[in-house]
């Protein structure tokens, strides 16, 4: 299952006075593919959540998509970290990307993730699978406080409790082997033992 976050719609190679073109971060359909088949890429993810006044996350934020294939899966804020961009800076546009502009997350005050996810386009390697790369994920446990309305590719957001986001059967669908990161967030956040 995919990681996310494709580049805007590819654009052929610019003639003489075309004007302006995406900026160096970006890069074509053709020229993502061939990075993908020999570097692995860096990528941050993000476990929405809503805490209550103590700070304990009483929320978790899932969201709902159609893959490629037509598939309804479950998933997390994630994408591509670009080129000049600060882990800070990659997970706030992916975060406002996916939950809308009024969801008003509360990045951490470190940059530290609660967790390396490793993605490989083999199973069984780790616990993690992307079948379009090998790509490394750094994922970070994010409080919202406003109001969250989907964007881009995303059908809607579930709140669930954590007790909820950990069971066996959202575990099931969430793509990729994102069960095991919201188990790990959960665990990292004290909802759940390690």
């Amino acid at each position: 299952m995919s990681v996310r976050t494709p580049d805007p719609d590819p654009t052929p190679d610019p003639l003489p006075g075309d004007g302006a073109q995406p900026g160096p971060a970006w890069l074509s359909d053709i020229e993502l593919e061939q990075i993908r088949r020999r570097l692995p890429l860096l990528y941050v993810e993000a476990v929405p959540v809503r805490v209550d006044g103590l700070g304990q996350v009483t929320h978790v934020g899932i969201l709902l998509r159609a893959n490629a294939m037509g598939e309804i899966t479950r998933t997390l804020v994630s994408g591509r970290v670009m080129y000049g961009e600060t882990l800070r800076e990659a997970l706030f546009r992916h975060l406002e990307k996916d939950l809308g502009p009024m969801a008003f997350p509360l990045l951490p005050a470190s940059p530290v993730p609660f967790h390396v996810a490793e993605y490989f386009p083999m199973p069984g390697v780790t616990a993690f699978t992307d079948e379009r790369q090998h790509a490394v994920s750094l994922a970070y446990v994010v409080p919202v406080t406003g109001t969250c309305e989907p964007r881009q590719d995303a059908l809607e957001l579930t709140w669930m409790t954590p007790e909820e986001a950990v069971s066996p059967t959202v575990a099931e669908e969430l793509e990729g082997g994102r069960g095991a990161l919201v188990k790990a967030a959960m665990a990292s956040v004290g909802r759940m033992a390690p």
